[in-house]
């Protein structure tokens, strides 16, 4: 992608974000505006920055007033419309969106009258029973917020920044570093290389030899609030949003070194030390070298470093001081799975579905070029408000999908599949009857997120043993940094999947990644299928497959186990079953 399409589609995002806060309403025809220009954006191919105004206004969804801030961005790196919205919401406020129950009102509502605008004046006011005496709140929404609130601290997700944000930044800023001259190499480090769901702050580490050029580049980036330190090799600078990027640059010769200390964990850094001091090394951000003399054992690549060390080389996804480093002595770390050899994607939107943005055809076309030999076409079901798709428009749709089908012939099978509503009691969309008729449904919780663990479980297991449902999306319905999962009897789910044959979906989308890593990993000697999907809602998200295979790589399961990587013969015979 473009470094005018990420800029652009980052300021759409900021600009829906912002004006759903000020004008205190997500329908709100400016927000929609904004929305279907991002749409436009994602979607067009050619160069944005090489067009003028006029000619941006000829793109469908995008108007005058859009266009104009395109030009500003790229003519000046600044939007004078966000640059007034920013001062007025700073970002503290706009993070207060993200916790459940608490919408655009109601945070206008709370910043007014209670002079709330941060997470800590939020817990404050709780803490002190302030909000059950606002008009439209009460003791019910105070005493959820303390739920809330609770379990935001207990996962760690309220002082962290979300996959979702973090990853998108760290690529686009690699990328750039990688496009300068004199740049042999950029990687982020960290948490965010071992694909952890959240992370503290951003490391990138780069070799290069003029760091100067490196940090003149960033500094001058529109995306940093301010500077906290220049130094000859180390530059820190905070985001809008409040993150911390650190980049460091090094030596080629000691790029290795630098790229193993700076990814971490920290407990598999001290444990590699360890076995290096045995073999009278020491391992630090430089280089392993002898302890007795200084002479360098290996430095220049991680692999040479591991080598030296007598283990096989472990990815950094498994990086975590769990079992990895005994199991790499041994030569048995797990089997990584091909993501060039995925057979298919079994939760895929078109436009169909409210929330969808890209046709049928449009969809199976991608779905082809990557290879995939089967695609479940999945729409929200009725049940869902906004999105949901009705009985009639879902027969219309299948009598499209079997002449599809006739088009593509043996090259790929499209399954005609819904994503079914688990309902508060596990009850499903439509009736028996119709469901049966489905190729390949999974169901998902999308509301009713405060019940009680028990209920929370006992839905999801009805859900599993109605007949059409082939597997659980999405199992806890979290979204990362912003909603806690629903409280789940896991045990009883895995018994509930292995009784009745469900799949457990691992959803690639970013702010989801659910099933998680740890849930997998608590699932891997139960005899359960996963299966990798992208949730995909546009052509470019089909990609979000790879994110859902990184989770089921971390988790450690073996590939067998994973459908998507199951033979096209073996994968239909499955989901007709």
């Amino acid at each position: 992608m473009s470094h005018h399409k990420r800029d652009a589609i980052d300021m759409m995002k900021e600009l829906v974000e912002l004006t759903i806060l000020d004008e205190g309403d997500p329908q709100s025809f400016r927000v929609r505006a904004y929305e279907q220009a991002m749409a436009a954006i994602e979607a067009f191919e050619g160069d944005l920055g090489a067009m003028k105004a006029s000619e941006l206004t000829k793109l469908k969804g995008i108007g005058k007033s859009t266009a104009d801030k395109l030009r500003e961005l790229f003519d000046t790196g600044r939007v004078t419309k966000l640059e007034g919205l920013r001062a007025k919401h700073p970002a503290s406020v706009v993070a207060l969106m993200k916790i459940p129950g608490l919408g655009p009102k109601a945070v206008g509502r709370l910043r007014a009258e209670l002079g709330i605008v941060d997470l800590d004046g939020l817990k404050a006011a709780v803490r002190e029973q302030k909000i059950r005496v606002l008009k439209g709140f009460g003791q019910k929404t105070e005493e959820n917020l303390t739920k809330v609130l609770e379990r935001l601290e207990r996962d760690g997700g309220e002082k962290r920044t979300p996959l979702s944000v973090a990853l998108p930044l760290a690529e686009r800023l690699v990328g750039e570093i990688r496009a300068l001259p004199g740049v042999q190499h950029a990687q982020y480090c960290g948490s965010l290389r071992r694909f952890s769901e959240t992370v503290g702050d951003l490391d990138i580490v780069v070799a290069a030899e003029t760091p100067a050029i490196v940090f003149d580049k960033l500094v001058s980036m529109p995306v940093f609030e301010r500077i906290l330190v220049r130094g000859e090799k180390k530059t820190s600078l905070v985001t809008r949003r409040g993150l911390q990027v650190d980049v460091r640059v090094v030596a080629k010769k000691e790029l290795g070194a630098a790229l193993m200390y700076f990814t971490g964990s920290k407990g598999h850094n001290i444990r590699l030390r360890m076995r290096a001091l045995e073999r009278g090394w020491t391992l630090n951000e430089y280089a392993l070298s002898e302890v007795e003399g200084g002479k360098i054992v290996a430095q220049e690549t991680e692999e040479a470093i591991y080598e030296a060390l007598g283990l096989a080389f472990i990815p950094p996804l498994l990086r975590e001081d769990g079992n990895e480093i005994e199991l790499a002595d041994k030569r048995m770390l797990p089997k990584p799975i091909d993501g060039t050899k995925l057979m298919g994607d079994f939760h895929v939107h078109t436009t169909l579905s409210g929330d969808g943005r890209s046709s049928l055809d449009d969809m199976l076309k991608s779905a082809r070029e990557r290879g995939y030999k089967v695609v479940a076409i999945t729409e929200h079901a009725e049940d869902l408000a906004m999105t949901g798709v009705s009985k009639d428009k879902l027969l219309d749709q299948r009598e499209k999908i079997r002449a599809a089908q006739k088009t593509h012939g043996d090259a790929i099978r499209i399954l005609h599949g819904a994503e079914l509503n688990i309902g508060k009691d596990g009850s499903l969309d439509y009736d028996d009857e119709f469901r049966r008729t489905f190729d390949f449904c999974l169901a998902s919780v999308h509301e009713h997120f405060d019940l009680g663990k028990e209920a929370q479980t006992a839905r999801i297991v009805r859900a599993m043993e109605d007949p059409s449902v082939k597997m659980i999306g999405h199992l806890s319905a979290r979204m990362i940094g912003a909603r806690p999962g629903i409280e789940l009897d896991m045990d009883k789910v895995f018994d509930a999947a292995e009784r009745t044959h469900t799949a457990i979906e691992i959803n690639g989308s970013l702010p989801r990644l659910d099933a998680s890593a740890s849930v997998v990993r608590d699932a891997k000697s139960r005899d359960i299928t996963f299966v990798l999907t992208s949730d995909a809602h546009h052509t470019t998200e089909l990609d979000q497959i790879q994110n859902a295979r990184l989770v089921a790589e971390k988790s450690t399961i073996d590939p067998s186990r994973i459908a998507n990587t199951w033979s096209a013969e073996k994968i239909l015979e499955w989901a007709a079953r």
